[in-house]
């Protein structure tokens, strides 16, 4: 039976939450210059995975049966979520911040969506549509107003395989959204399936961690900042998100975290100091106007999710 990718208040809530707490992340990194991108990814989603795991064990051993049941879902959304940090900061190092961050972020929401159409039988309605194409568009001129259209210097000849590792990120990223909600949707609670989920993506990640990570424990302001990515964006973030997966389609939550970049770009200018142009304002508004038409109540349509308990 085909559905269309609306969900609950308190889901949508949630993710936007989630997508507030994620944008804090590049204002963050800033100071801790000295620590590599990927070790910031590392710290951040290998020890917010294993923290949530942590956090879950209870839950987590409640539902060992379903979870080994699901196990070709658990070891898939691992595997997305252990990867998806190393291709975002990777794209970004290659074809710079605005062209890494447009396209994992901005491609998500497509990528979700085509995986839904194709395994769950997702209906994509006119207003996701016209959701995604203000959202899309917002996040470009945004794009565009923080990189004033060029290449920054130096990575001309990374711009074709950071864009191919952006398009891997945003895949990841919906490919591990789509195995949690499936979790969720075979029985599993929200916080189990998140934890087992992160937990072992975070297991995966340790090495890159032990090879990189070196400079977090250089000084006690570096490892400051490695515990505030790993405690409030991820293990949070993560934990709101996961919430909000349990009422709303992957397609939806992916498209809502496009307010990400809008936080990102607010604080940059508030704390960083740096100047946002009329094109990024823009920018902004679309993006808030693609929040707007995705989240609003819908009249006459009968719930087709299914709830699970926190």
């Amino acid at each position: 039976m085909s559905r269309t990718p609306h969900g609950s208040l308190p889901g949508i809530a949630a993710i936007l939450t989630a997508a507030i707490l994620w944008g804090t992340t590049g204002t963050a990194a800033t100071f801790a210059p000295e620590v590599s991108a990927v070790a910031i990814g590392a710290v951040a989603m290998g020890g917010g995975g294993l923290l949530q795991a942590a956090l879950s064990t209870r839950r987590i051993c409640r539902h060992a049966g379903l979870l080994r049941i699901q196990w070709r879902y658990l070891l898939l959304g691992a595997i997305a979520v252990a990867t998806y940090p190393l291709a975002f900061y990777a794209s970004m190092r290659l074809a710079g911040v605005t062209i890494g961050t447009v396209v994992s972020i901005g491609s998500a929401p497509l990528l979700s969506a085509l995986i839904e159409y194709r395994l769950d039988g997702l209906r994509l309605s006119k207003r996701w549509m016209i959701g995604a194409s203000l959202g899309l568009t917002g996040m470009l001129l945004l794009a565009l107003a923080e990189g004033s259209g060029q290449v920054p210097a130096g990575t001309e000849s990374g711009v074709v395989p950071g864009v191919l590792l952006g398009l891997l990120a945003g895949f990841t990223y919906a490919l591990y959204s789509w195995t949690a909600r499936r979790l969720m949707q075979r029985g599993i609670t929200p916080r189990a399936a998140m934890g087992a989920t992160f937990g072992l993506g975070g297991l995966l990640l340790m090495p890159v961690l032990l090879l990189t990570g070196a400079p977090l424990l250089a000084s006690w302001h570096n490892a400051s900042v490695g515990l505030y990515m790993a405690l409030v964006p991820m293990l949070l973030g993560y934990l709101c998100f996961g919430y909000g997966l349990a009422r709303v389609p992957a397609s939806t939550a992916t498209t809502i975290t496009l307010f990400e970049p809008v936080v990102a770009a607010g604080l940059a200018v508030v704390i960083v100091g740096e100047r946002l142009p009329l094109l990024g304002w823009a920018g902004i508004v679309l993006i808030l106007a693609c929040l707007i038409c995705i989240s609003a109540p819908i009249r006459n349509t009968p719930p087709t999710q299914n709830r699970h308990p926190a």
